[in-house]
């Protein structure tokens, strides 16, 4: 245990993952993003967690009820989406999410395109972003399986930190696999 380690670590982070998809939703295509998602978090989570998986179709409602659900009953300290993020009529993951938000977190948004664009021109036509609803981090992700592990290996490392400033469990990482950032703690602190 490092010197700003708190004490108990009985608590099971409980984290949201949302297929934002009309079609995964009917049935009609196999979601492959929430599994992204929910194998990404098992390699790199060191820390208690358990998923709350949502299937949804792309529907602004929708999405907000679902977003308020998972933060609001569910008590999810993250909330992390995938699909709805490009510029199509029915992408609207980021307007869902920037709905329920008190706080939005721009960086987020910036630093996946940045990481993306190094592999894909068409990336700049993505509009992930992320927000704080009450003691939950949201974060939207784009729909393809690898470009959800590149987004989430640029963001993860500020994501436990950041749901240490809005109160929520303590995560740690396999550092072998990703190492989260946290500030060092004076002496005396």
């Amino acid at each position: 245990m490092t010197d700003h380690e708190p004490t108990t670590h009985a608590t099971v982070a409980r984290i949201g993952i949302v297929t934002v998809s009309d079609r995964a939703s009917r049935g009609e295509y196999e979601d492959r993003g929430g599994p992204a998602i929910h194998e990404y978090l098992g390699e790199v989570l060191s820390s208690p967690w358990e998923a709350v998986a949502r299937v949804i179709p792309d529907e602004p409602a929708v999405v907000e009820q679902a977003l308020i659900e998972l933060c609001d009953q569910e008590r999810c300290c993250l909330v992390i989406t995938t699909g709805g993020t490009g510029p199509s009529k029915r992408d609207i993951t980021p307007e869902a999410t920037e709905a329920v938000c008190e706080k939005m977190m721009p960086g987020f948004g910036e630093l996946m395109r940045k990481v993306s664009l190094e592999k894909v021109a068409t990336a700049i036509l993505s509009r992930q972003t992320a927000g704080i609803r009450g003691g939950a981090l949201i974060v939207n992700l784009p729909g393809q399986p690898k470009a959800i592990c590149e987004c989430l290996d640029a963001v993860f490392p500020a994501i436990p930190y950041c749901i240490d400033l809005i109160e929520g469990p303590f995560l740690t990482t396999n550092e072998d696999r990703l190492v989260a950032f946290r500030p060092k703690k004076k002496p005396g602190q």
